[in-house]
């Protein structure tokens, strides 16, 4: 009996622990393993559009069904050079509100991130971001762009002055590539983003 309930509490204490996750990685489901991968690429957004992309909408009903927090919203139109705007503007980014002042919400934050950015079986870095098309990710003064090793520094939290929600610290900002907003990518032709 007494191993039964450390057994208990051990299997208790992985999934409640930072980082663990209360589902397998869908990056590893046999149907994408044996699908090639994305490669690494980013499509920059350069106008203004109505309508959220329908990969963006999938990837917001993923999230909503396996991980806490709630959408902040995709569609927006905004400028952020001459020349190029936010994903926001072509409904290809996500706001999700989870604040790293709350722990719990924090870990749910990195619970996520550390998903859509983990090794699949096969080898392949941020496996569920290519699969799905995510090009970036922001959190807590941290970034995540295509092709990059891990989260950096955001160039955003060097400034002075930077407030919570600029500096992504009260919600995870989630973009999208064209191939991932249109859903297009193996992971939405899987239909795995209705699992």
């Amino acid at each position: 009996m007494r191993r039964l309930v450390l057994a208990i509490w051990v299997v208790g204490a992985l999934v409640a622990a930072p980082g663990a996750h209360a589902f397998p990685n869908p990056a590893d489901d046999p149907a994408l393993l044996n699908t090639p991968i994305e490669e690494d690429g980013y499509d920059h957004a350069h106008k203004c559009l109505r309508k959220a992309q329908p990969g963006m909408r999938l990837l917001q009903g993923w999230i909503d069904r396996h991980f806490r927090g709630e959408p902040w919203g995709i569609l927006r139109c905004e400028k952020l050079t001459k020349t190029t705007r936010s994903l926001h503007s072509e409904g290809r980014a996500l706001d999700w509100n989870l604040d790293a002042r709350n722990g719990a919400e924090r870990r749910a934050a990195y619970s996520l991130i550390e998903m859509l950015l983990a090794t699949d079986s096969l080898g392949n870095t941020s496996a569920l971001a290519r699969r799905m098309g995510v090009q970036e990710i922001i959190f807590d003064c941290r970034s995540w762009f295509s092709g990059s090793d891990g989260l950096g520094r955001y160039d955003a939290c060097n400034r002075k002055r930077v407030d919570r929600t600029t500096a992504h610290k009260d919600h995870v900002h989630i973009g999208l590539n064209w191939a991932g907003a249109k859903g297009l990518t193996s992971f939405w032709k899987a239909g795995l983003g209705s699992r």
